[in-house]
């Protein structure tokens, strides 16, 4: 198996186990662990399709992680910094 392999199919179940844990309702897509593994999994899936030149893949999965990275910094609307 070439490395490009192995880190495609880590990747991959990163993103499957994230996926599972939030449909059986056991990690809630708003949590930072839920991002976190999003982020980690599409992040290494880029890599690895960037690894053998798959261009589609590295831009779907490159946005993918870039998402994942704006919703951990993400303030939810609503909601202030100032106590009133």
């Amino acid at each position: 198996m070439k490395t490009s392999d192995l880190l495609a199919s880590i990747g991959v179940v990163i993103l499957l186990v994230a996926f599972l844990l939030n449909l059986y309702k056991k990690l809630p897509a708003q949590s930072n662990t839920y991002k976190l593994l999003n982020l980690i999994g599409a992040g290494v899936c880029c890599f690895s399709s960037y690894m053998i030149s798959f261009y589609p893949f590295v831009a779907l999965e490159g946005v993918w992680a870039f998402v994942a990275l704006l919703s951990l910094f993400n303030v939810p609307r609503g909601t202030s910094a100032i106590n009133k």
